[in-house]
Order: C-alpha cells, then sequence, then structure tokens
C-alpha cells in the first residue's frame, strides 16, 4: 500500500485503553511509526494505571492518561486537550471510546473496525482501516495498522528503560511472578512450592515480584508463607524500569498469563510461561526479536526464542474463557491438574536454552 502522506515533523497520537499486557504489546507499532517518521511527535493515550508500562520507550515523546472511568469533567477535559492536535490518530482497538477520541485528536484517523453496524460507522471516519478477522495474535493485528499505513514493520516488544535496583540479588538468581491479576489464571500454591524448591536445589537464589495491591500481596503471603524455601520478596518495591532491568540480569523467569510475563519475554530472559484458559495463538508472550512462528493452540511445551510455553492440554484448552465457572474469581481445572513435573521439563530446556549449566 502506498505510504500515508503526512505533513513534517507530524503530531502522531496512538490510543492504546486497555491493560498493562497489551499496552506493552502495542510497542511494535510504536516502533514502526517511529522508523518511519523519525522527525514525529509520537503521543500515546492510555489508562492511568499502565501508563508504567512505558516508561523510557524511546519511540514516545509523550504519555497522556486518562481514568479508567473518568467523570464528565475529565472527559471533556481530554476532548479539550486532543482535539484536532495531531496529523494522525490511530486506534489500536474497534471500540467507541477508542474511536471516539481518535475522531476528536486527528484531522487524518486510521482504526480497527468490526464488521456489524457500529463498525461500519465507525470506519466512516477512518482515511484507512484495517477490519478485526478473530484467531490472530494482538501484536500481529496491530501491525496490520502498519500495513495499512504503509510503513515498514517492526517485530519487536520494546520494554520500558533499564534501571537499577539494589535488590538484584549479586549471584545466580530465578524471577518467580505467582500471582495474575485474577484467579483464574493462577497455577497453585503447592505448584509454586514445588518448583521454587526445585530452582533452590539448583543453586539459584530465588526473587518473587508481585504488584503492590493489598489481595495480591495477600495471596503471595500465603503463596510463600513457611515454605521452608528461601524467597526474596520484592512485591511492590520495583518500578517497570526496575523490574525490566531486574529481568534482563535474570537466569530465569516463571509466571503466568500476565504483564509481567510479556515483559520477561521481550526483554530476553529465559521465560516459561503456564497458560491455562487463554488461548495463546491470541496472546501468547511475544519473544524478544519477535515471534518466527506463531504459537499452537495447545500442547505440553512448546518453544519460541526465548520462550516456552506449557499448558495441560486439556479437550477443551483454550476455551478462552474466565475460568471453568465463567467468572474472573473462577478456578481452572487446567492450570490446578497442570503438574510440577511439566512445568520443571520446561524449565529444564530454559535454563540450558539460556547458556546455565544444569546442577
Amino acid at each position: 500500500m502506498t505510504p500515508l502522506a503526512l505533513p513534517a515533523e507530524p503530531r502522531i497520537l496512538v490510543i492504546a485503553l486497555r491493560r498493562l499486557g497489551d499496552v506493552l504489546l502495542t510497542t511494535p507499532l510504536l516502533c514502526s511509526l517511529r522508523q518511519a517518521w523519525p522527525d514525529a511527535v509520537i503521543d500515546c493515550l492510555v489508562f492511568a494505571d499502565t501508563a508504567g508500562i512505558l516508561e523510557g520507550n524511546p519511540d514516545i515523546d509523550n504519555v497522556v492518561t486518562m481514568p479508567a472511568r473518568p467523570t464528565v469533567a475529565q472527559s471533556l477535559a481530554l476532548v479539550a486537550r486532543l482535539r484536532r492536535r495531531y496529523a494522525l490518530a490511530v486506534s489500536t482497538q474497534s471500540g467507541d471510546r477508542p474511536s471516539f477520541f481518535a475522531y476528536v485528536a486527528g484531522r487524518i484517523r486510521i482504526g480497527l473496525f468490526e464488521d456489524d453496524l457500529g463498525g461500519s460507522l465507525r470506519r466512516m471516519g477512518y482515511r484507512r482501516s484495517v477490519r478485526y478477522e478473530p484467531g490472530i495474535h494482538r501484536v500481529e493485528e496491530l501491525l496490520r495498522l502498519t500495513d495499512a499505513l504503509g510503513i515498514v514493520r517492526a517485530p519487536g516488544v520494546v520494554t520500558p528503560r533499564v534501571a537499577t535496583s539494589s535488590l538484584v540479588p549479586a549471584d545466580d538468581f530465578a524471577v518467580i511472578h505467582a500471582a495474575p491479576m485474577y484467579r483464574y489464571k493462577q497455577w497453585t500454591k503447592d505448584g509454586w512450592r514445588a518448583l521454587a524448591a526445585n530452582l533452590a536445589a539448583r543453586g539459584l537464589t530465588l526473587v518473587a515480584t508481585g504488584g503492590p495491591a493489598a489481595d495480591e500481596r495477600a495471596y503471595l503471603d500465603m503463596v510463600w508463607g513457611e515454605t521452608g524455601t528461601a524467597v526474596q520478596r520484592v512485591d511492590g518495591q520495583l518500578s517497570w524500569r526496575e523490574l525490566t532491568g531486574m529481568l534482563t540480569k535474570a537466569r530465569l523467569y516463571v509466571g503466568p498469563d500476565t504483564s509481567v510475563t510479556h515483559l520477561a519475554a521481550a526483554s530476553g530472559c529465559p521465560t516459561v510461561a503456564l497458560y491455562g484458559p487463554t488461548d495463546p495463538r491470541l496472546w501468547g508472550p511475544w519473544p524478544a526479536g519477535g515471534l518466527d512462528r506463531m504459537w499452537e493452540a495447545a500442547a505440553p511445551v512448546q518453544q519460541r526464542g526465548n520462550v516456552w510455553l506449557v499448558q495441560n492440554p486439556l479437550p477443551c484448552v483454550p476455551c478462552q474463557l474466565e475460568g471453568c465457572e465463567r467468572w474472573r474469581g473462577s478456578y481452572s481445572v487446567c492450570l490446578d491438574e497442570l503438574g510440577v513435573g511439566q512445568v520443571v521439563s520446561a524449565v529444564d530446556e530454559a535454563l540450558l536454552g539460556g547458556g546455565m549449566q544444569m546442577r
């Protein structure tokens, strides 16, 4: 497609009003825009609680934030701030709100649309558009926007700029992130404890990460309390930049389907990702440097680049539902019955693939 013509030193706004992991997966699109228009001012509109995942991103000039549930006054103030300020506005979602802000902000607009009445109406406001197609990985979906813009794809996810922390161990260490945002993505307490004991027996120092929320810390108290294995907890103590720095030095990372797992994969750390209901064809971790072959729907262990993806491939996996009870607080049998031996097998491969001698 012919490259989109923009004025000299254009202002570009990318709208990504979703969760942390999804905002991180938007960075190949941002990098593509930066490479195509190096003199542009590129801003990104995100929810306030996701802005940290973009800290120090070299492809972004400004991060514009909004509350996830803004008041009428806050929405009006944002509209006034954005109104026709940008030569190009890119909506990374097909919904009403991101499409509305693209229409408000950009003199030229491009975005995703769905084949329904609302999608047809939203499409009318775009200079170029991309039809949403189910079954496509989120990064691939966004890179199709670069195709519509007529610019070259940048395949890799861009992590926050690395920062150092005194909490990084001096010796060989593994990072374990046991707490996803929702119950239906959790592995078992006994599984995490057995894995920690296995890694400690190899001579690795164990670092347990997590967020600052009270419910998440209470869950980690339950997982790591009185384990009999020494675990250095740093939950709630690291910025995204510091966490990125820690991951770049770790021998191994193990975690469930969560934003930190996506960050570990993008950082180049040997990453073992435990997936349950989530379809990896849509949301699998994106390895450092890009994904040269898409994930399969289900397999005991798959490897792509620096990532080993582990599933309990029951006939229903991946259901892409919120657990067996269909709500975020539900259990998931596929994860509750995922065996430690299967995870350790993936860990063996990741440690060898990451260059560490087995002990």
